[in-house]
């Protein structure tokens, strides 16, 4: 019964900081402020619970990569032990 409580507390508050957070960024699309990283941080969110918000941040992810790829970048590797490193503690 109490375990049943905290899940259901637990996607409560998931699903409130997610739509808060994923709100706040669209606004941002009109009002000053980084939209292109708090929309995906809500997406990250809701993620936990939704498998929607999931498939469409994987399709942001893919699309990010892509115009990255267009302009000649490289994404950066998601595990650090990945990075080549010159010895430095900073890049140049």
């Amino acid at each position: 019964m109490i375990h049943d409580i905290v899940k259901f507390a637990r996607r409560m508050i998931v699903v409130v900081v997610g739509f808060t957070v994923l709100l706040v960024g669209v606004a941002m699309i009109v009002l000053p402020g980084p939209a292109i990283i708090v929309i995906p941080a809500g997406l990250a969110i809701l993620s936990a619970e939704f498998l929607w918000a999931r498939s469409l941040l994987r399709q942001i992810r893919s699309a990010a990569e892509g115009v990255l790829k267009r302009n000649g970048a490289t994404p950066s590797p998601a595990d650090p032990s990945q990075e080549e490193s010159s010895g430095r503690a900073f890049p140049p």
